[in-house]
């Protein structure tokens, strides 16, 4: 059996759901938690999906420069690219569909976004959001109504790509449906259309007579 959704435009998270980057990311976190003697596992449990400042200050002791951590965390992290992969499917996924529908949203910042994409050769959508490019980032709906807006699509014709509890609430309180990539990390997921990687997911596009084309996603249930 399949199913069947269509929608308008796609919104992409990056770490976990078109770029494995799970090595960098706890490298850089135990680096966190060493510094400060904290726990890494409670970190990790929860920073996945969130913009790093609010993960250094949530996590940090009381008066923490989240600035000075954010950036050195953010130049290890720039310059650590070991055991970086693309999520497997996801570059012929993103190339099967009309560029001026899809977008990246990330918790990341943009100069790393661009190098991550580009290190595995997964193409940069024209509209990116990332952690600068708004005031409350995931699980807020902030980044993905932001990136709607950008593409001129209603979030109701949307849907959006993710990995982490943050971004599907990010996703679903912003109105757009969401298919959840991997293992889903928390009850938030569990009712939501899950794929392992792109290979378990098709992908159709058909001209509307209207700006925008109609897309099929084709998932098996």
């Amino acid at each position: 059996m399949t199913s069947t959704i269509e929608c308008r435009a796609i919104l992409f998270d990056m770490d976990g759901t078109l770029v494995d980057s799970t090595a960098v990311v706890e490298l850089v976190w135990k680096r966190f938690a060493d510094r400060f003697d904290l726990d890494l596992s409670t970190i990790l449990a929860t920073s996945h999906g969130r913009r790093m400042e609010d993960s250094i200050l949530r996590f940090g002791p009381e008066g923490v420069d989240v600035e000075a951590q954010k950036k050195d965390l953010g130049d290890f992290e720039f310059v650590t690219t070991d055991g970086i992969v693309a999520v497997a499917g996801a570059i012929d996924f993103i190339s099967a569909l009309p560029a001026a529908s899809i977008a990246l949203v990330t918790s990341a910042g943009r100069e790393l976004a661009t190098m991550r994409m580009a290190s595995v050769d997964v193409p940069l959508p024209g509209v990116v959001v990332t952690a600068e490019d708004v005031e409350r980032g995931k699980p807020f709906p902030d980044p993905y109504l932001s990136a709607a807006a950008q593409l001129g699509v209603d979030p109701s014709e949307v849907v959006v790509f993710e990995d982490a509890d943050a971004g599907i609430e990010s996703g679903l309180s912003a109105g757009m449906r969401v298919i959840v990539v991997g293992d889903v990390a928390g009850a938030i997921g569990d009712d939501l259309p899950n794929i392992r990687d792109y290979a378990e997911i098709g992908v159709s596009v058909e001209a509307s007579g209207e700006d925008r084309p109609r897309i099929f996603l084709t998932l098996a249930d």
